[in-house]
C-alpha cells in the first residue's frame, strides 16, 4: 500500500468514528443550542486541543499503560461517562434551555473550550482509538514517527471541524426558532440531554468490551 492509500484509508476510520454520534458530538450540539454559532466554535475547539492530547499519547507509546493497566483505563471509562451524562441530565432540568436567561450570566468562550477539551479527555472511544487503530498507521518506512503523527492529527482535526463545524451551523439554525418557541425548546432540550445520556452509557459498553 502507498503511502497515499495509507493516509486516505486512515481517514476513512476517522470520519466513520467522528461522525458516529458520541460524547463530542452531544456536547458540540448542546453547546451550539444553548450558546450559538460562538459557543459551539468553542466547544470543536477544545475538541481538537483534546485530540493533541491523544495523538501525543499515541504518538509516544503511552497508551501501552492503559492497556497493562486495565483497572486505569476502566477508571478513566467511568469518569468520563458519569460527566457527560451528568451533564445531559442538567440540560433536560434546565427550565432556560434554549433561552435567554435572566438570572445566569452566559458561559465564556473559554469556560466552553476548557469544557470540550475535558469531554475529548475524558471519552473513553478516543482512547480505544488511539489503542487499536493510531499505532498501525505510523509506519518506520514513512519517515519520522513525530511527522507522520502531526500528518495524522491533521487528518482528524479537520475532519472534527467539517462534521462538528456542519452540526454547529445546524443547531445555530435552530437556535433561533427554538428560542420562539418554549414548549419545543424544552423538548429538545430533554432530547439532546437524553441523547448525552444515552452516548455516556453506550460509550461504557462499548469501552467495557474494548478492555
Amino acid at each position: 500500500m502507498t503511502q497515499t492509500a495509507h493516509l486516505w484509508l486512515f481517514f476513512v476510520l476517522v470520519f466513520g468514528i467522528v461522525i458516529l454520534p458520541g460524547m463530542d458530538m452531544a456536547f458540540v450540539l448542546a453547546s451550539s443550542l444553548v450558546g450559538g454559532r460562538r459557543a459551539g466554535m468553542s466547544a470543536v475547539g477544545g475538541i481538537i486541543a483534546g485530540a493533541v492530547c491523544h495523538v501525543a499519547v499515541g504518538a509516544t507509546g503511552a497508551a501501552v499503560l492503559l492497556t497493562v493497566m486495565p483497572s486505569a483505563f476502566n477508571a478513566l471509562l467511568w469518569v468520563g461517562a458519569l460527566y457527560v451524562a451528568w451533564m445531559g441530565l442538567t440540560l433536560v432540568r434546565a427550565p432556560f434551555a434554549f433561552q435567554a436567561n435572566p438570572h445566569a450570566a452566559p458561559r465564556s468562550a473559554l469556560a466552553t473550550f476548557r469544557q470540550g477539551a475535558l469531554t475529548n479527555l475524558l471519552n473513553p472511544k478516543a482512547y480505544v482509538f488511539m489503542l487499536a487503530v493510531f499505532p498501525q498507521f505510523l509506519r518506520p518506512e514513512y519517515g519520522p514517527v513525530w511527522v507522520q503523527a502531526l500528518v495524522l492529527f491533521a487528518i482528524i482535526a479537520a475532519t472534527q471541524v467539517a462534521v462538528y463545524g456542519a452540526v454547529v451551523l445546524v443547531a445555530d439554525r435552530a437556535r433561533g426558532w427554538l428560542e420562539s418557541r418554549p414548549s419545543a425548546s424544552t423538548r429538545v432540550a430533554q432530547a439532546v440531554g437524553g441523547l448525552m445520556v444515552l452516548a455516556a452509557i453506550v460509550t461504557v459498553i462499548e469501552g467495557w468490551r474494548g478492555t
